[in-house]
């Protein structure tokens, strides 16, 4: 007996529940115009649409993201181990830009003891840029304060752990940094700073000498045999002709905050030539070392974009001049953004012409003076 595909197939159950087969063609049309109508008038419920089948990780061999959340962009706290925070690091995009349009933001890292005294500056600094930047505090764990809900610092404290000068726990705080800026794929420049520093021009000024450098990464980078251990070349291969030594403030792109966080090969061996000496000074040898066993060549520009004032006549011991509020001038901002006492800003880099955009240190009786100077002589404020 011939069967009639249109014709209403009846239910035995109550209700007289109708349905009507229809040809797969036919059904498959309506499936897909159901879909494109759906996409297109409800575009705003898909934005946070997770495919649990599309893996995070770029390869297969490297570790499953782990189960903690990750922080909301609102608060940069979190409960994830350093172990847990590396490892979702490792997996972000290394590389900048993405398939989608979105606005590239320069993540400020604060490497701190406790409290920020020149946080109004830096509010003022960033005062009309949202959506442009990102902030980072690394804070002694046993700091307790807190900016006020209004302050652009307030919630952008990540967890930390104790550090000391000259030990090899600065470093550890700078990867830590690092990996939580790597957490939100629109950070594309990174900039490490201390409470001591000040910025030297206004946002804009700064946001596209970083952003447009041409991809370069700002490390000083300097051959020298300082320091040096027969222990970097038996555990990770790293010759003194590698070996390298620079300021400990850099600012560097997508790419080689990535491989520091990454890093299983070379921070191991600074770690354990630290071990039980107190005064390694790996901080001003790790990243630049590093920019060097990459090969990172032209894609670094060998120089710091964080001035400091090192000259024997002014300098504290192993520490460079603090300048304090009796000091402070128009004349003293000038003098830095000209390049202070080197006075060449001749680069073959992507911030050729500008020799510095951030300065320290200074000491927290500057706040007033610089709060008054900064219109005329950083322009903003």
């Amino acid at each position: 007996m011939k069967t009639d595909r249109n014709k209403p197939l009846a239910l035995p159950h109550p209700g007289r529940v109708v349905l009507y087969v229809l040809p797969l063609p036919v059904a498959l049309l309506f499936l897909s115009l159901g879909f494109v109508l759906g996409m297109t008038t409800s575009t705003a419920s898909f934005q946070n649409l997770y495919f649990p089948f599309v893996t995070p990780s770029p390869s297969a061999n490297k570790p499953s993201p782990p189960t903690s959340s990750l922080p909301p962009m609102s608060s940069a706290m979190h409960n994830m181990t350093d172990e847990e925070l590396f490892r979702w690091a490792s997996t972000a995009p290394r590389l900048d830009g993405t398939p989608y349009h979105r606005v590239p933001k320069v993540a400020f890292m604060f490497l701190v003891r406790g409290d920020l005294p020149l946080r109004p500056l830096w509010e003022r600094f960033f005062e009309g840029h949202e959506g442009l930047y990102s902030i980072y505090v690394h804070a002694n764990p046993s700091y307790t304060g807190s900016p006020p809900r209004g302050s652009v610092f307030h919630g952008r404290t990540i967890p930390s752990q104790r550090t000391a000068w000259g030990g090899v726990t600065l470093v550890e705080a700078e990867r830590r940094l690092l990996a939580n800026a790597l957490l939100d794929l629109g950070n594309e420049r990174f900039a490490l700073l201390s409470e001591s520093c000040i910025p030297l021009y206004n946002f804009p000024t700064v946001r596209a000498v970083l952003t447009g450098s041409g991809g370069a990464s700002f490390v000083e980078s300097i051959a020298t045999p300082a320091r040096y251990r027969p222990l970097f070349a038996a555990r990770s291969n790293v010759s003194v002709e590698r070996w390298r030594k620079g300021s400990q403030w850099f600012e560097v792109d997508r790419a080689l905050a990535a491989e520091a966080v990454a890093d299983g090969t070379y921070f191991p061996t600074f770690r354990e030539n630290c071990a039980g000496e107190r005064f390694c000074v790996a901080d001003e040898h790790y990243m630049p070392t590093l920019a060097s066993v990459l090969g990172w060549g032209r894609r670094n520009a060998n120089r710091t974009l964080t001035f400091a004032d090192w000259d024997p006549k002014r300098r504290t011991g192993s520490h460079p001049r603090t300048h304090g509020a009796e000091e402070l001038t128009e004349e003293l901002i000038g003098r830095i953004r000209r390049g202070g006492t080197r006075g060449n800003c001749t680069f073959n880099d992507g911030a050729s012409g500008v020799c510095f955009l951030f300065a320290r240190k200074f000491a927290p009786d500057t706040l007033e003076p610089l709060l008054r100077l900064a219109p005329k002589a950083m322009g903003f404020g």
